[in-house]
């Protein structure tokens, strides 16, 4: 048996790009400024551009880029959002960072997203009942764009607000739109496993709005409008310009990793075709960067420790869901209930998924998966 193939490898981004990235870290640490100068700036530019908007604000993390997101579009204590239950804790902590109140909605069947009409359900039931309902949080989950069309439909018809939660769906896109430019303002993340990813935390706000755009950047740094003086409360959340260098390196090569990730992707469909394995579908028109290949299975306990034991590397996104978690069994659940959530959460699987993964391995995780079918059905 070859070596063990891990679920994600972010230090294979590295190695694949280190002439590039060292050369840049190296000019970061040579110029002696570290915080909020030309790289950031460059990088904001340079990522708000790619996604077809003009603004970009640099911030410390994903959480916090959701955080100042809210803030920026006038959310704040009390305030009512509507999002899922089917995501990264993230999604629900930042809209309490912000003081606002998270309600749950279901996902669809096919892929893993926001459900527009339980979703409209709930906008509507809500509005009906006087709630102080503020805005809309679709997750593009695992890199499938949410049904942006219909979700930004229903804001407008209520008078809301679209925080779009791109955290996995870097250059994921819509009938070639890129998802973080339907809403009013986009959160995406840069953790290290991300498509696009840091060599530690970062974030992005994106927007089409210069005056949102202005609101999150005084409150990503104490409300300054000029240092030191705070023209209203804010926070400390700034990216730093190591981080915005390799990012900015990182960027230039987005879109074929992402076409490797496809690729990957198509292997593993064309591949499980005969197995009876549940995998991705692709929402019609929609462009999945496939940050995470989901597939589902009704035993997906047993399939985890035969993996283990084949030294294949996997994992669940999520085991839990938001509502079931400790610290947020009081949260609002919305029309409809989250049965769909509950069920995903038992059977999904995420497989090995990285753009360096060789052809090698992904036969072998394809093999593993089939060695587990064989041995179930006797």
């Amino acid at each position: 048996m070859n070596g063990p193939i891990p679920q994600t490898d972010p230090g294979a981004s590295y190695r694949a790009y280190r002439d590039e990235i060292d050369a840049a870290v190296k000019a970061v640490l040579e110029s002696g400024w570290y915080i909020l100068g030309k790289q950031v700036t460059a990088f904001e530019s340079e990522f708000a551009s790619y996604h077809g908007v003009q603004w970009g604000v640099g911030v410390a993390s994903g959480t916090e880029a959701l955080e100042l997101a809210f803030m920026g579009c006038g959310v704040g204590p009390g305030d009512i959002v509507v999002t899922v239950s089917h995501t990264a804790v993230a999604t629900v902590a930042a809209i309490e960072l912000a003081g606002a109140v998270p309600v749950l909605v279901d996902v669809d069947e096919r892929y893993y997203t926001m459900d527009p009409e339980r979703c409209e359900a709930t906008v509507k039931d809500l509005m009906e009942s006087g709630a102080p309902l503020k805005a809309i949080v679709p997750v593009h989950l695992y890199g499938q764009p949410a049904d942006m069309t219909v979700i930004t439909d229903i804001a407008h018809r209520y008078g809301l607000a679209v925080v779009e939660d791109c955290a996995q769906a870097h250059g994921a896109s819509i009938g070639g739109r890129k998802v973080g430019s339907f809403g009013d303002a986009a959160a995406f993340s840069f953790y290290p496993t991300k498509n696009l990813g840091a060599f530690g935390d970062g974030g992005m706000v994106i927007t089409a709005d210069a005056a949102t755009a202005g609101r999150i950047r005084e409150l990503r740094e104490y409300g300054w409008r000029e240092r030191y003086v705070s023209a209203g409360k804010g926070m400390n959340s700034r990216l730093d310009e190591l981080q915005a260098a390799i990012l900015r390196v990182k960027l230039a090569h987005l879109d074929e990793d992402n076409g490797r990730r496809r690729a990957i992707a198509q292997q593993y469909n064309e591949l499980f075709a005969k197995s009876g394995i549940a995998t991705p579908s692709e929402r019609e028109e929609a462009f999945h960067v496939y940050h995470q290949y989901v597939m589902r299975n009704g035993n997906r306990d047993e399939l985890i420790d035969y993996l283990r034991n084949q030294s294949i590397g996997m994992a669940v996104h999520y085991p839990v869901p938001i509502h079931r978690q400790p610290a947020y069994r009081d949260v609002s659940i919305g029309a409809g209930g989250l049965a769909l959530t509950e069920r995903l959460c038992r059977e999904i699987l995420s497989l090995p998924m990285y753009p360096q993964l060789t052809e090698e391995g992904v036969n072998r995780v394809v093999d593993a998966v089939y060695g587990y079918t064989r041995q179930k059905n006797g």
